[in-house]
């Protein structure tokens, strides 16, 4: 599928970015790979590790509209992995949230669809759903952005979805590399902000193959949610540390106590696939789709009305043993 395609990922020297990479310089042969991000120690650092012939790194914000356009430039698949990302900073900063996460999502649409790109797949957040904190909001705006882009390609070929996933094992700046580094540092106890607090778990390995497959399947306008594990904050703190207290802390501005994927008003919209869902859009399309069937001719169904996917309700649990292999793995991954 990508055998000597230019692929532009922003945001790509973040942790799903260099996941990515190192997946698809393994299974396929691209023409190129483009690095579109704004921190130039990160993409040296990644240069020295990824420095295959097809590895290009372009210094560029997603609020700069020429720049992502001068980027993108002959490229045919877009993964839009660039936001800010951090709870409580987006709260104390919503501007800049927004800027990067809505200004910036409509940016990387108007890039695309004035260089012709084939097939654009945004990363999206369980805190887009329901979103109780702006960096969910911002994101379910820009969620929004990728699914009516669609209706804006002027009868081009160009098919824009969206993927939306809960926590990511080991991701910079996650909790698990938190834990950590409190163990290391000797600390007493763990920080706990709710007791029944739970979330959805992915690792990075399966945000990346899970977003390659819907590049297969895509036909443009879906959100597609996998189906993952859930746990508890305090199993995952007592697998990590069984020996190590737990503080309770409280909730910090914008937190949920359960995560939700497919919100129950979406549950009209939504549709039941072997290991995934998929949220068709709520608005009409030029060229209508039949979303039952995607482009690799497997089925789906509609939910039952009221359906919603949460992570408190979720039938898939993560167990300690499983939590402790996957973060294992990850790491072996990284080496």
């Amino acid at each position: 599928m990508l055998n000597g395609k230019n692929i532009l990922i922003t945001g790509g020297t973040g942790s799903f970015g260099k996941q990515f990479v190192r997946t698809i310089l393994k299974r396929f042969k691209p023409n190129k790979i483009i690095i579109y991000s704004r921190d130039e120690l990160k993409q040296y650092e990644m240069a020295q590790k990824f420095n295959a012939s097809c590895m290009r790194y372009f210094i560029g914000d997603v609020r700069d509209l020429p720049r992502l356009q001068k980027a993108m430039s002959g490229v045919d698949f877009v993964v839009h992995a660039a936001a800010l990302k951090h709870v409580p900073i987006a709260e104390y900063n919503p501007m800049e949230c927004i800027k990067t996460n809505v200004m910036g999502a409509q940016n990387v649409i108007d890039a695309c669809i004035a260089n012709g790109v084939k097939k654009i797949i945004a990363l999206s957040t369980d805190k887009a759903a329901n979103p109780a904190n702006l960096y969910g909001a911002s994101k379910l705006v820009s969620d929004k952005l990728f699914v009516a882009a669609n209706n804006l390609t002027g009868g081009h070929e160009i098919q824009f979805s969206v993927v939306r996933y809960g926590n990511v094992l080991g991701s910079r700046g996650s909790v698990i590399p938190f834990f950590e580094k409190l163990i290391q540092e000797g600390a007493s106890a763990l920080p706990i902000t709710q007791p029944d607090m739970t979330r959805f778990w992915i690792t990075l390995q399966e945000g990346v193959d899970f977003v390659l497959k819907n590049f297969e399947r895509m036909q443009g306008g879906e959100i597609f949610v996998p189906k993952i594990p859930s746990m508890k904050m305090t199993d995952m703190a007592r697998a990590i540390a069984p020996r190590l207290a737990q503080e309770v802390i409280g909730i910090r501005p914008g937190e949920k106590l359960h995560e939700v994927m497919c919100p129950l008003d979406d549950s009209h919209l939504t549709l039941e696939f072997d290991k995934h869902f998929v949220i068709k859009p709520g608005i009409t399309f030029t060229n209508p789709v039949n979303y039952a069937v995607n482009a690799l001719g497997e089925i789906g169904k509609i939910v039952k009305a009221g359906f919603e996917y949460n992570s408190r309700d979720n039938e898939i649990w993560l167990s300690d043993e499983e939590l402790l292999q996957k973060i294992q793995e990850t790491k072996d991954e990284e080496k």
